[in-house]
């Protein structure tokens, strides 16, 4: 059975390129997100959350804008998050999907879903305000 979604986005002035090679790197991540850290662990990132430590696994580059990554929240719990960078006009579209997992509560999604749109908003931000 699909888990309930939904798809965030933020429009952001700058190129997809420009916004691809900055959501790309996983060290930004504490520049735009609510990820506290990140060090690097052989082909895996640890970020720390206000939740504890959470292991991180990215896409390769690629030429399409795809910044899906692999959240490990804890021993044989992954969670896959869809994410892209899409051309609109000059700009940009970024593109997360949301999935509701089982066993959480709409609080609790409505929850993540208000924080990965604060996250948006601080990348659009952080993007936007490079030279």
């Amino acid at each position: 059975m699909p888990h309930p979604s939904r798809t965030l986005t933020v429009t952001i002035d700058r190129s997809p390129d420009l916004v691809y090679e900055f959501a790309h790197n996983p060290e930004n991540l504490p520049r735009w997100s609510f990820i506290q850290s990140v060090t690097q662990d052989a082909d895996a990132w640890i970020a720390q959350t206000p939740d504890g430590p959470v292991t991180m696994r990215f896409a390769e580059r690629n030429p399409f804008g795809i910044l899906d990554h692999v959240v490990t929240v804890s021993p044989g719990v992954e969670v896959y998050v869809p994410m892209r960078v899409i051309a609109n006009g000059d700009g940009s579209e970024v593109l997360f999907t949301l999935f509701r997992l089982p066993g959480m509560t709409e609080e609790q999604f409505e929850r993540d879903a208000r924080t990965v749109g604060e996250d948006l908003r601080r990348l659009k931000a952080v993007v936007e305000g490079m030279a």
